[in-house]
This record gives structure tokens, C-alpha cells and sequence, in this order.
């Protein structure tokens, strides 16, 4: 096995509670004694608890077997991307002419070309709409017509834009930023579609707008309630085309918005940017397109006119694995693998797997956010990748991208708020996860992994045991 990557700096203050012990110790010797009292029969439990500089096992129950990992699958895919891509990596994403200019008119397409970067345009970066802002240079520069279409290149991921073993409500009736959105080379504003809903009189639908106008086959099929409050709406889509149905009512005095996600995240894009363009005065005369429509553009004989790159991959990991989303999370496993596949993408993570020394054979991926049932995971391999992580040269990236237990804005926001401890959370119908470091009294640093299947009765009982593990891990100590 080759030899782990090793962290010479000093750990961040943020991470200091993580830090190794000076004087690693044996597990105590009643612990599997007190965790095995807090586990109940309501789930199907798998949890294995490894000493990250010792490497010695302190617990573990069905830790070889297959789980459903649920969000915990980001670990996967945030782990290998510091890993293959490191914390320093930016996409880029940038506007191509192919043409000539002649006056105040270019003449041939505009080239959007994707690099899978979930934050272009989206509404969780702050700063100015990229695509709106290269539309005013272009006007600013003197720009008043492009003979051509505006094209969307897409071709750094593969075709696939759903991945296997997703729920097919999560495409065909979910109307939301965070499940059964496409995954696209060339993304924009998360791909989605902003609708607008207003309220009207009693007995009459809601008025609708939505950005980019005319995007969607709109079917509005709601209707304006006299009462109060009160949602009542759902939602149909289909996704092979731009269809949505929405029916249901609405309180009399509503005003809100949806994000409903785009089936062609490309032509979306390129149809936003025509859309700025004609605002800011300049006539387009061509429709948008995909550039599997046209002919192949040699982007190495071109410079391109603008081009935006977006924050670090540092950032862009704190909100995959703080605040769970799962959107950017697919963007990102895509974007470390060959060809920009689901299986590639796996390949990687083995690889990583490997040499953390995980055993693999049990292992499948098929995607990078957990909302696919056909994830499967041991707690064993959660765990030695865990204690890999903490051992590599992006530790502290991958530390800090980890909540803190009571963390405002995580998933831990309401949990484990005086625990030692940086986690992942996760959760699918009849599964829960949880997995990260915890610090004991006496200063050991574990790594740990507790997953919950086949969950029966309240979920929060299953929550509530996951936090009483950990925090019996916390408590202990090598003297007790």
C-alpha cells in the first residue's frame, strides 16, 4: 500500500479540537458495553469507530456490511475531489466567438463553454449574475447585433443528467433546488427555473412569471383560496422536456417562488444568455442551442471574450458537506472523473479507497450526493477513509468543510451543540447517518461511522440514538 500523504502545517484554530493526542491509548474497556446498551432495535445498525493515529479499532457492529449511506456519500465525493483536484481548484466557464465582426455586428455564434461549475449563476455565490454582466460588456463595447445563435457546450460531463437509483418523484414531482435537479457540463442559477407565484382574487389563478420567460410549458392549473395561509400545491413534471403542472391552492394573500428544475440545464443557460443580450439592445437573430447541433468548435484556435472563474473548491465544499447540497455535490463528483461519468467518478473513489487500505468489494457508487438507493457503503470503509482524510495533506480542508456540532447554517445546527465533534449527516426514507471525528476526554481524536437502515418508527428516536453514540464516545476516556 502506498504511503499516505502526510500534513506538515499546523492544524487551523477551527480544527484544533481535532488534534492528536500526545499519548495514544487502548479503548476503555467497558465502552462496547455502554454503546451496545444505547443501540436499539428499531433499525438496522452498522457503526465502526477507528483510532485515527493508531489505527486501532475501537468499536464496531455490521461494520462489513453494505449500508445505504445516504448523505453520507458526500464524504465520498468531497474526499476524493480535495484529493484529486485539491482545495485550490476553480472552474472556469467562458464565452467563445466564432466568427467575424464586421462593424457593430458579429457575425456566427457566441460559445458558452461549460467546465461543470455548480456555482455559475447560482443564487447561494454573491456577486453579479456572470452571463447578465458579459451581456452589458458586449452592449458597453459597442455591440448592436449577432448574426448567429448563442451555443451552450456542455460536453465536459457526459450525457447522463440523472444519476442511477434516484427516485423518479425526485425528477417527475419535485419542484425544488436541492432534489432531482439535472447534471449539465454547463450549469447555470443551479439549474433551475425561477417561477414567481402571486396570489389573485379568490376563485382564480395565481398569476405566474418566470426567468428566463417562456423557458417552461407552463401548465397553471391552480387556483387562489379564500383563506389565510395554507399551501396546498403539487407538482408534475416531465423530465425528457420543459412540461410542468402545477395544481393545487393557494391562500388569498400568497406571494413566493419556486425553483423548478430545467430537463436541458444547456439550452437553459444559452436561452438566459439570448434573453440578456436582447435586453441590454443587442438583436440576436438566431435561436439558442446545444453544440451537439452544430458543428464541432476548435476551441484552441480561439481566445475567448470573457471568462469567469469561481471561487475555490474549498469553498464550494463547505456548502456540499455543511449544508448538504446536493446539487453541487453531483457537479462535483462529475468533474474528478474520466469523461465526466458516474462510473468514472467510482473508479476514483476505490482508487482513494484503496489506499486508505478500506476493502472495496462491498462498495458502490452511483452518485455524488446519496439521494441514489443503489449507494452502498460499509461503516469499516467510512471509517479508514475518514482516518485516511485526517492524515493527508488536505486535512484541514477537509476538517473545516465538516460541521461543527451546533454549527449555525449546517445540518448540525440542532445537534450535539456541546460535542467535540465535525460530521456529516444523512438521511433518505428509513435510513440515517452519521459520520465524522469525535474527541474524547482525555484528548483521542476517532474517527467514526453509525448508520441506520430499515428504520422503523420515529426517525427522531434514531437521531436522537445516533447523538447518544457520539456523545458516549465523547465522554470517554482511556482511564475508564
Amino acid at each position: 500500500m502506498p504511503a499516505p500523504k502526510r500534513f506538515l502545517a499546523l492544524p487551523l484554530a477551527a480544527v484544533a479540537a481535532l488534534a492528536f493526542a500526545t499519548a495514544p491509548a487502548d479503548p476503555p474497556a467497558n465502552l462496547a458495553d455502554r454503546l451496545d446498551a444505547i443501540l436499539s432495535n428499531n433499525a438496522f445498525w452498522g457503526v465502526y469507530v477507528q483510532h485515527v493515529e493508531t489505527g486501532e479499532t475501537w468499536y464496531e457492529r455490521n461494520a462489513s456490511n453494505a449500508f445505504l449511506p445516504a448523505s453520507n456519500q458526500k464524504i465520498f465525493t468531497t474526499a476524493a475531489a480535495l484529493d484529486a483536484l485539491g482545495s485550490d481548484y476553480r472552474y472556469r466557464t467562458a464565452l467563445y466567438f466564432d466568427g467575424q465582426v464586421e462593424g457593430r455586428a458579429l457575425k456566427g455564434n457566441l460559445v458558452l463553454r461549460g467546465s461543470g461549475d455548480p456555482t455559475f449563476g447560482s443564487e447561494l455565490v454573491p456577486g453579479e449574475d456572470p452571463l447578465r454582466q458579459w451581456a452589458q460588456d458586449l452592449a458597453d463595447m459597442g455591440v448592436t447585433r449577432i448574426e448567429g445563435r448563442i451555443v451552450g457546450d456542455d460536453n465536459v460531463f457526459d450525457e447522463r443528467s440523472y444519476a442511477e437509483g434516484w427516485d423518479i418523484e425526485f425528477v417527475t414531482a419535485s419542484a425544488s433546488r436541492e432534489v432531482g435537479v439535472s447534471i449539465s457540463g454547463l450549469a447555470w442559477n443551479d439549474n433551475v427555473v425561477l417561477v414567481r407565484i402571486r396570489a389573485s382574487a379568490p376563485g382564480r389563478p395565481p398569476r405566474i412569471t418566470m426567468e428566463p420567460d417562456g423557458f417552461l410549458d407552463f401548465q397553471n392549473r391552480m387556483v387562489t383560496a379564500n383563506r389565510r395561509r395554507g399551501i396546498a400545491i403539487t407538482t408534475r413534471r416531465d423530465f425528457r422536456n420543459e412540461r410542468i403542472t402545477l395544481q393545487g391552492s393557494l391562500p388569498r394573500a400568497y406571494r413566493g417562488s419556486i425553483g423548478v428544475p430545467a430537463a436541458n440545464p444547456t439550452l437553459l443557460a444559452a436561452t438566459v444568455l439570448t434573453q440578456y443580450l436582447r435586453e441590454a439592445g443587442i438583436d440576436v437573430q438566431g435561436e439558442p442551442a446545444d453544440i451537439d447541433d452544430l458543428v464541432h468548435f476548435r476551441y484552441e484556435r480561439e481566445q475567448p471574450l470573457f471568462a469567469h472563474v469561481s471561487p475555490p473548491l474549498l469553498d464550494i465544499l463547505h456548502i456540499v458537506n455543511k449544508k448538504s447540497n446536493n446539487f453541487y455535490a453531483e457537479q462535483v463528483l462529475r468533474t474528478y472523473a474520466p469523461g465526466g461519468s458516474a462510473e468514472g467518478a467510482e473508479n476514483r473513489i476505490k482508487q482513494l479507497l484503496d489506499e486508505a487500505g478500506a476493502p472495496t468489494s462491498d462498495i458502490a457508487v452511483r452518485d455524488g450526493s446519496g439521494l441514489s438507493r443503489k449507494n452502498m457503503i460499509t461503516p469499516r470503509a467510512m471509517g479508514h477513509l475518514l482516518a485516511w482524510m485526517y492524515d493527508h495533506e488536505e486535512r484541514n480542508a477537509f476538517l473545516g468543510s465538516l460541521a461543527r456540532g451546533g454549527e449555525r447554517g449546517s445540518t448540525l445546527r440542532y445537534r450535539l451543540s456541546r460535542t467535540p465533534v465535525r460530521a456529516k449527516t444523512g438521511s433518505l426514507q428509513f435510513v440515517r447517518a452519521l459520520s465524522g471525528y469525535v474527541t474524547t476526554q482525555d484528548g483521542q481524536t476517532l474517527a467514526f461511522a453509525i448508520f441506520a437502515n430499515n428504520c422503523t418508527g420515529s426517525t427522531y428516536r434514531i437521531t436522537q440514538t445516533i447523538d447518544r453514540l457520539v456523545m458516549e464516545l465523547a465522554a470517554s476516556s482511556s482511564l475508564s
